[in-house]
């Protein structure tokens, strides 16, 4: 077995044991959200003509993107902080013949196996009600894992450095929830008044979304914003790239490795 493995492994065990209390928030509350909202106040927005079609369909693929992010935050942040300031396990992986770059990467490895299955059991969800319509939506797990990614990355990196659980709840809520709401989850990008369109094509959960949407509902939906597949993936991987680098630096200097 690799490292990478090895630390992948050690991740696997432990949530064998906490699996039962993160069903909510990492499955059922997105379900929630896509029945409360794609059918209770998709029957008004579909009366009303403000879409190309069902409102249903718009939101269960931009739901999906947002399910790897919120699980990706969730895993990234206070698991981290806590695996320096309370049970340490990093200064114990680093007193094995671990790098690093191995900690990071069997953790994130850990991340997108746990992204991928929620991801795939909210797909699964999404067919019964017609919000599904093209037989590339089998790829969208993984492109929720990517976005799931580029987000966890740059947040060990953070994670890495904050000593008080208070920087990480400023950032779900200056950095999470905003990034939900202005992201084209709910609503077209297109409807946020003019100097915050550049702000939501920087955030990687756009990217995600329309992705998500391009695989879950065909390359021919009538919604999207133009860009090409290619510079979408391309933008994730720098930052899932990007944010890898920076991790593995601050988990170097916070173990004096």
């Amino acid at each position: 077995m690799t490292r990478p493995g090895a630390v992948l492994e050690y991740h696997l065990a432990g949530y064998r044991r906490v699996w039962r209390g993160t069903v909510f928030s990492s499955f059922l509350m997105p379900v929630l959200f896509f029945l409360g909202m794609g059918l209770a106040v998709g029957e008004y927005v579909d009366r009303g003509g403000g879409l190309d079609l069902p409102y249903q369909q718009f939101i269960g693929s931009g739901l999906l993107a947002f399910t790897g992010v919120q699980i990706a935050m969730m895993e990234s942040s206070y698991s981290v902080m806590g695996g320096f300031k309370w049970q340490r396990i990093y200064y114990g992986m680093a007193a094995a013949p671990l790098r690093v770059g191995d900690m990071v990467a069997g953790q994130l490895g850990y991340i997108g196996l746990r992204i991928a299955i929620a991801a795939g059991a909210f797909l699964v969800v999404m067919v019964p009600f017609g919000a599904v319509g093209s037989g590339w939506a089998v790829l969208a797990p993984l492109v929720a894992v990517l976005v799931g990614l580029a987000v966890a990355a740059p947040m060990f990196a953070f994670a890495a450095t904050v000593q008080s659980v208070n920087m990480l709840a400023v950032l779900f809520r200056f950095a999470l929830l905003p990034m939900m709401l202005f992201s084209g989850v709910f609503f077209p990008v297109s409807q946020l008044p003019a100097g915050l369109e550049p702000v939501a094509y920087a955030l990687p959960l756009w990217h995600g979304v329309e992705l998500c949407r391009t695989a879950v509902l065909g390359p021919d939906a009538p919604i999207g914003s133009g860009w090409p597949v290619p510079a979408h993936l391309g933008y994730l991987g720098l930052w899932a790239a990007g944010g890898f680098l920076l991790a593995v630096a601050r988990f170097r200097n916070r173990l004096a490795v």
